[in-house]
């Protein structure tokens, strides 16, 4: 047994009907191949490697990682930051070319690691994922409503996101300050071809988010000033929470020009 470090966001799951109900909600096939994210000290790892013959697993905290290697001999447990995995090629070779990913993410590094496992959508088929649940909240977030924001956005352009379960705080070691959810994100096969850059596409809502409260007009006036194109009279009125997810890709085209 190691100890968790804070500093590290380790928070290790210990219920055994809490693990077998995350394990059951990756709807995987067994011939696919399964991602780990931060195993820790294994809770899940065991079943995941029971269940899928392709499964590896990826941790940061060589502690974790040496324990892993001494107790699970047969599966492959790789040294790494979840920030810089390079999925495709952990796609390669893979039934589709595609891995499904699960894992008991870092709290404070949440958002990156989606904002990783959105920009590599082409090669997930499916994520099933530990947040604090007011992340997830803001994921399924419709709008009109307190959590939609840039997550709520940039997430349901890319894939489909559904909060599986509320996790309670209990079935933790050490406990955690806040509550949390399982989460699916279910990637089309095809990723979406939304015709605009997905770098400009984010500044355009994180620009408008990040002054919610003031209409487009003005949360958006210096990428106006800069493109030279005032917003049609649609939208100049409306404050971000108000545009639809396909409302801000529009938005972003004709802000984009030819």
């Amino acid at each position: 047994m190691i100890q968790p470090i804070k500093r590290l966001g380790q928070n290790f799951l210990k219920d055994p009907n809490t693990i077998r109900r995350i394990v059951g909600s990756l709807h995987a096939n067994s011939e696919d191949r399964v991602v780990e994210i931060g195993p820790g000290m294994g809770a899940l790892t065991g079943l995941l490697a029971e269940k899928y013959a392709d499964f590896s697993a990826i941790e940061l905290d060589q502690r974790a990682v040496d324990y892993l290697r001494d107790e699970l001999p047969n599966v492959r447990v790789d040294q790494g930051d979840v920030l810089k995995v390079d999925w495709a090629a952990r796609a390669e070779g893979a039934t589709e070319s595609l891995v499904s990913v699960i894992g008991n993410l870092p709290y404070y590094i949440t958002s990156q690691i989606l904002f990783g496992l959105l920009d590599a959508s082409g090669s997930i088929r499916e994520a099933v994922i530990m947040m604090q649940y007011e992340v997830a909240a803001r994921l399924v977030a419709v709008p009109r409503t307190k959590d939609y924001g840039i997550l709520s956005v940039v997430v349901q352009l890319a894939c489909k996101p559904q909060i599986l379960f509320p996790v309670s705080s209990n079935v933790f070691y050490p406990k955690p300050d806040v509550r949390s959810a399982m989460v699916r994100l279910e990637f089309p096969k095809t990723a979406p071809e939304h015709g605009v850059n997905p770098a400009w596409l984010r500044k355009i809502v994180r620009s408008a988010f990040n002054q919610r409260r003031k209409t487009l007009r003005n949360s958006l006036s210096a990428i106006t000033g800069e493109s030279g194109k005032e917003l049609p009279d649609s939208v100049k009125g409306r404050r971000a929470e108000e545009l639809t997810p396909n409302e801000f890709v529009d938005l972003a085209l004709y802000l984009q020009g030819d």
